[in-house]
């Protein structure tokens, strides 16, 4: 039989096992049991940090103020002279080749003349914005510069979502050309394909003045 004593510090042996921080100090001993280190305990608490709240530990690499950031016609008026490249570079490539076995050119989407047409699109944009550090033909004739916000540097990746992914469905059917349209009315002037890519573009001028002034 129990004495008052005991009955005692069983029952407060009961409370501390139910408090909030046994959990932790339960997690924290399995460590130990599996013959962790306690550096190597200090190196996977830093490493998980990031699960507890992904969106604090993000990134902006490349935070800008709302001016900074290209309007929707300055762009509009670079893809133009990058429709004019793609369709130069076609001329010269494809369009010879057909016309030298004559075979027919065909506008239509799923032709094979259609199909090669599109892979240059793609190529086009896709090629340059990578290797060019975001800037297309038309975009370096505007002075204006793709990014990201949470890369330093265009990674395939991104470049692979923006322009390639989103432009081929933006290809599928003219009415989905309203997409680009966001670019008019958004804080940072994200089109439908940025805001998936996590994208926008920049005035070059904007970010030389800008650095100049601050140097002053």
């Amino acid at each position: 039989m129990m004495t008052n004593n005991e009955e005692q510090e069983n029952a407060k042996k009961a409370v501390q096992s139910n408090h909030p921080d046994d959990f932790y100090h339960q997690v924290l001993g399995s460590f130990k049991e599996k013959e962790y280190t306690e550096e190597e305990v200090r190196e996977k608490q830093q490493d998980w940090e990031r699960y507890e709240e992904p969106e604090m530990k993000k990134i902006n690499h490349n935070d800008f103020p709302e001016y900074f950031y290209a309007g929707f016609w300055i762009r509009f008026w670079a893809f133009c002279i990058d429709l004019i490249c793609i369709s130069a570079i076609g001329s010269l490539t494809i369009t010879i080749f057909f016309r030298l076995f004559q075979w027919p050119i065909s506008s239509a989407s799923f032709s094979i003349y259609g199909l090669m047409s599109l892979a240059i699109y793609l190529a086009y944009f896709s090629v340059l914005t990578k290797l060019n550090r975001g800037q297309t033909i038309g975009k370096m004739v505007f002075g204006i510069r793709v990014i990201c916000f949470n890369e330093e540097e265009l990674s395939w990746h991104t470049v692979l979502v923006r322009e390639i992914a989103c432009r081929f469905v933006f290809q599928a059917n003219p009415f989905l050309y309203m997409g680009y349209l966001a670019a008019a009315f958004t804080k940072r002037k994200q089109h439908a394909g940025d805001y998936l890519a996590d994208t926008s573009v920049v005035t070059l001028n904007m970010i030389k003045a800008f650095n100049k002034q601050a140097q002053i």
